[in-house]
């Protein structure tokens, strides 16, 4: 029986960066709450202010794991936090402002860091704020961030993996880098990915993988795809993760998902 359904947002639910969820997913996710005690928690490398915005009719009846899965939590509420070692997310995220071919992103429990260097910064500040519906605060010095940093994002318009590749070499062995798709490289503490963070779940509220099931498209779906038997991949997830997957969906601008969320009813 299932009881829990896990969800990507961009590439498998909307567009990358979109937020216009059909309406269609919302009335279905409550009605397999309702009707067949089935929980839905979102699973993105977003903020938990993005999934609150992206979800916004039903954000008090679903699951936050934001920050690919560094961030456990729900409406207002903080469940399970996974810091970065400071010094060591500091040093990563000085060594991407260097990069003058790269933007970073420093993410806290309460909102995301930008450290302003021109007019690149100032489109990222302005898309992520309105496109993502991040909270952002511009900073003009890393060294001023005193929160915990759960999240080092290093972001560029296309070709991300060729241009951050030295760093998976460098920071490789201290910490979780994925990226999502072709523009960013997300950087989280060593045990952190979205799989875990589906694990934390299940375990807290006593689900098994054999009753979970779980869509992606992207590298940092990966884990969380294995921690449920009923694995979907959308059709336009790339290649790898329709290898993982036990199973595949239509394409996420072909209501891939919903079409399988209204099997369940």
């Amino acid at each position: 029986m299932i009881k829990l359904i896990v969800s990507d947002i961009d590439g498998t639910l909307v567009e990358d960066g979109g937020n216009q969820v059909d309406p269609r997913i919302f009335e279905t996710v409550m009605r397999l709450k309702r009707e067949k005690k089935i929980q839905f928690a979102a699973a993105s490398g977003r903020q938990a202010a993005s999934i609150e915005y992206t979800f916004a009719p039903i954000r008090r009846e679903i699951f936050y794991l934001a920050e690919n899965g560094a961030y456990l939590g729900c409406f207002g509420r903080n469940l399970f936090l996974h810091p970065m070692i400071q010094a060591d997310a500091l040093a990563l995220a000085a060594d991407i402002s260097r990069d003058p071919r790269l933007e970073v992103l420093v993410s806290g429990p309460e909102c995301a860091y930008l450290e302003m260097k021109g007019t690149e910064s100032e489109k990222l500040l302005s898309w992520v704020e309105n496109g993502y519906h991040f909270r952002v605060r511009p900073v003009a010095d890393l060294r001023e961030i005193a929160d915990p940093i759960i999240k080092v994002s290093a972001y560029r318009h296309d070709g991300i993996q060729d241009a951050a590749a030295y760093l998976q070499e460098r920071y490789g062995e201290r910490m979780k880098l994925t990226f999502s798709g072709d523009m960013w490289m997300d950087c989280m503490a060593k045990e952190v990915n979205k799989g875990e963070a589906v694990q934390t779940l299940q375990e807290s509220l006593g689900i098994l993988p054999e009753e979970t099931v779980a869509f992606g498209d992207q590298l940092n779906d990966l884990e969380m795809l294995g921690r449920a038997y009923y694995s979907f991949a959308v059709a336009n997830a790339r290649p790898e993760v329709r290898q993982a997957a036990r199973f595949q969906a239509d394409r996420n601008t072909a209501d891939g998902v919903l079409k399988i969320l209204q099997l369940f009813l």
